[in-house]
């Protein structure tokens, strides 16, 4: 008699599970920038930023911002992100409400875990600056100084020095 209850049990056990977005997906996800030429900052709106592209910064699903994309020489991009539901966040968000009910899909709804930022992943391709070009002057070549052997050098002579007590004739 108890096998009629376990299996049934545990099918909605792994249902559950399946179902809630919050445990499956969490409230956290990659927001990945790739830029042409590598290499660029990314600075957000809400603190976050990354030192070089390409990269992968860990955002709030419930993020909306925009992102400065800047690099020496280049012009600087800015990027509106923001969130929607995602497919596969829906899924969870449908099942939990089915399954666990009100409370477990007002949890994925106050998290964000049915959510998805957009655009992502952002891939740019960055546009010469050529008013920046022209603005810094050209670097001057710089010459490596001549090698000497160390045999062939030797120490300068130190003139030694010379102080005056005579007074000055009016």
């Amino acid at each position: 008699m108890h096998r009629y209850y376990a299996i049934p049990a545990a099918v909605t056990a792994v249902l559950g599970l399946t179902g809630c977005a919050t445990v499956v997906r969490g409230d956290h996800t990659a927001w990945v920038v790739n830029t042409v030429p590598p290499g660029a900052s990314v600075k957000t709106t809400n603190g976050f930023y990354c030192d070089s592209t390409p990269c992968a910064i860990q955002m709030p699903r419930r993020s909306d911002f925009s992102a400065d994309i800047a690099k020496p020489g280049y012009k600087t991009l800015k990027v509106t992100v923001t969130h929607t539901i995602a497919a596969g966040g829906g899924a969870a968000f449908v099942g939990n409400a089915l399954i666990g009910g009100v409370i477990g899909a007002g949890v994925d709804l106050a998290t964000g875990a049915a959510l998805d930022l957009t655009p992502n992943p952002v891939s740019v391709t960055l546009e010469k600056d050529e008013v920046a070009t022209m603005a810094a002057p050209p670097a001057a070549p710089v010459e490596a100084p001549a090698v000497v052997p160390a045999a062939a050098t030797a120490p300068a002579p130190v003139a030694p020095a010379v102080i005056s007590t005579a007074k000055p004739t009016s």
